[in-house]
């Protein structure tokens, strides 16, 4: 059984770079496969999760050819041949192991696929539901059968074909459902539209204007028109912003500790987790230094204070929905409340994040009320180390990790391995911390 334990630091001083974004990883594969020629992506994220949806792309006939790795992980760079939007039927199921996202969108692309095809995963994504992406892609012509024991849940037997034009009004926000119909109208004849009720990652957007793919926004609405092949690029996967938000928030909750984080992502729709800790009154500066491929990228530099609780804003929640694992356990090290609401969706990740959060919250020593959409936590409590679960979820795994970088004692966390679906490498980035050391 994998484990990580932890002890309590002094401080935190550090400049170092994280692993490539895990989002804009899944989609630089997808986009260099469907393209008109070879792409040159840099900076590939090897977490399990981005190797499934690149072994996918493979099984779909985008081969790629490795030309850097990470030891012990996979590439980082990697050539991929572009199938001009004409994708081979796979020989076997798709294995999209813990991947939500890779399942999400690979669906919207297989449901305009002329073959047969069907994706699956592991027991954690096989028991997450899958209606959000069905229905709007069954309305665009493709019939889903979701096999798994639990009802609307993967296997996804997809028999996919010509697919019409869409305008959908997304009930609840998500940029994985967007991304899977906006994938799924590349291959119609005419304008598919998505109606987001409130902003979204737009990863996918940028991705497809990237690529020579036009798509039009006009308030809520994003659309795009079937028909171009998308142009081959070479492209390279800013640091993920995600991943830095575990070494941020354990910089800004330790007075005196400074941290700079080099070449991350600042996607607007992703630095909702910033708005947070300067609400609770961090100290960051943040400084764009290049837009060139359509992602903003830059440093993140912080300098820590005392924090105090706030409350997370319904308008962020989409946002931020991965960071709320960390900023709960920020909430905890800060001076008064932390309320985090309408975040209902953490119930059907990885795990149940609301109540894992809760739970290991509480075993370490923490006040907080747990309700159905979230919970409001009482900051200031010494917290203790302790023996806590992973409970499969690599977001929860990172965040007391980091929690135990505060306790007093040691605190284990088990079934770590889980960790290197999303930041492979973090085990070695937390010892070099606790070392006092910037992680190479």
């Amino acid at each position: 059984m994998s484990i990580i334990k932890v002890k309590p630091i002094k401080h935190l001083r550090a400049e170092f770079e994280v692993p490539g974004d895990k989002s804009i990883s899944h989609r630089a594969a997808i986009m260099a496969g469907l393209s008109d020629g070879v792409c040159r992506i840099d900076n590939f994220l090897p977490s399990e999760d981005c190797l499934c949806t690149l072994h996918a792309m493979n099984q779909l006939g985008a081969k790629h050819d490795v030309l850097e790795t990470q030891a012990g992980y996979g590439p980082t760079s990697l050539n991929i041949q572009g199938m001009s939007m004409q994708l081979s039927a796979p020989a076997d199921v798709v294995d999209c192991g813990n991947s939500g996202t890779g399942m999400r969108l690979l669906a919207g692309l297989l449901s305009a696929q002329p073959f047969d095809s069907v994706l699956s995963g592991d027991a954690s994504l096989c028991s997450r539901p899958m209606g959000r992406i069905i229905k709007p892609l069954e309305q665009m012509g493709a019939t889903i059968h979701a096999c798994g024991d639990v009802a609307g849940c993967a296997p996804l037997r997809i028999t996919g074909g010509k697919l019409k034009p869409l305008t959908y009004e997304m009930p609840v926000a998500s940029a994985q459902v967007k991304s899977a119909i906006l994938l799924a109208g590349l291959f119609t004849e005419g304008k598919t539209t998505v109606i987001q009720p409130a902003e979204t990652r737009d990863h996918t957007e940028r991705m497809l204007d990237y690529f020579r793919i036009p798509s039009v926004r006009v308030g809520d609405e994003i659309s795009v028109c079937g028909g171009p092949i998308p142009e081959s690029r070479d492209f390279r996967v800013p640091g993920d912003i995600s991943s830095a938000a575990f070494w941020m928030v354990a910089a800004a909750a330790h007075p005196g500790s400074h941290l700079m984080i080099q070449n991350v992502g600042l996607n607007p729709t992703r630095t909702a987790l910033i708005d947070v800790l300067i609400r609770m009154g961090a100290k960051i500066n943040v400084v764009v230094t290049s837009e060139d491929q359509g992602e903003p990228c830059g440093s993140v530099e912080i300098t820590g204070q005392t924090l105090h609780g706030t409350e997370i804003l319904r308008d962020e929640v989409p946002n931020l929905i991965d960071e709320v694992p960390i900023l709960a356990v920020a909430g905890a090290l800060a001076d008064g409340r932390m309320v985090i609401r309408n975040a209902k969706e953490l119930r059907v990740k990885e795990s149940d994040r609301i109540a894992t959060v809760a739970q290991n919250l509480r075993a370490m020593g923490a006040e907080l009320d747990e309700f159905e959409d979230g919970m409001e936590i009482t900051g200031g409590a010494a917290l203790k180390g302790a023996e806590l679960e992973s409970f499969g979820d690599h977001r929860i795994a990172m965040a007391f990790a980091i929690a135990g970088l505060f306790a007093q004692g040691e605190t284990i966390i088990n079934n770590t391995a889980c960790i290197d679906t999303s930041y492979p490498g973090f085990a070695d980035h937390l010892s070099a911390i606790c070392l006092g050391h910037s992680p190479k």
